[in-house]
């Protein structure tokens, strides 16, 4: 009969043989694969907790943690975001925005998570020609009552597969409407500015996880 450690020991192989696969097949997937795994695995998620469909703010932030943070890009979703800036940060700064822009866009991403409540998703194709770096996938949201909505994924290829560094919805780019608004905060306070506003505006995100 095998010992605690050596149970405690198979069962720690075991977590890291599933996280690594699933890393692996995370990695494999191209861009569409990945968003519509995304999307299925979120609308089934919603569709199959009521509370949840019914705007649990906990369990939408732990969902948007599982199931989309790990493929989305925040380095270069910050980087865009602070557009000349970003070259003027140090690194320590640049490791502070990373980490409050990806809390910005949890807090995002969970206020949206209702959006998928009754929701129906149809894939739409490509516009333009595919690049091997860089690739945009479009999806239509239409809900009984509602009109459509049209968002588009932007990803681009890392080392770790492809990963999402922006989203717009009808257009409206999520990462240049916080780069316009960004702008004006270093502008007035500096990046300092910047951080300490973020870091406010987080608390409460932060404090939920």
């Amino acid at each position: 009969m095998p010992s605690s450690r050596q149970s405690t020991v198979v069962l720690c192989f075991a977590l890291c043989s599933v996280v690594f696969a699933s890393l692996a097949r995370a990695q494999d997937l191209g861009p569409e694969e990945l968003v519509q795994n995304i999307t299925d695995q979120v609308m089934t998620a919603v569709r199959a907790d009521k509370e949840l469909a019914a705007g649990d703010r906990e369990k939408a932030l732990r969902l948007a943690e599982e199931k989309i943070l790990p493929h989305v890009d925040f380095e270069e979703a910050t980087r865009l975001a602070l557009s000349r800036a970003w070259s003027q940060a140090s690194a320590e700064q640049k490791h502070k925005l990373v980490a409050e822009f990806r809390a910005t866009l949890l807090r995002t991403y969970t206020n949206a998570m209702s959006t998928y409540s009754g929701s129906q998703a149809k894939y739409l194709p490509p516009r333009g020609k595919a690049q091997a770096a860089e690739a945009t996938v479009r999806y239509q949201f239409s809900r009984e009552g509602s009109r459509p909505l049209q968002v588009a994924y932007e990803l681009r290829r890392t080392g770790a597969g492809w990963k999402i560094y922006d989203i717009s919805v009808e257009g409206i780019s999520l990462v240049l409407t916080y780069r316009t608004e960004f702008d004006g905060i270093i502008k007035q306070d500096g990046i300092e500015g910047l951080i300490r506003r973020l870091a406010q505006r987080n608390a409460p995100t932060k404090h939920a996880l």
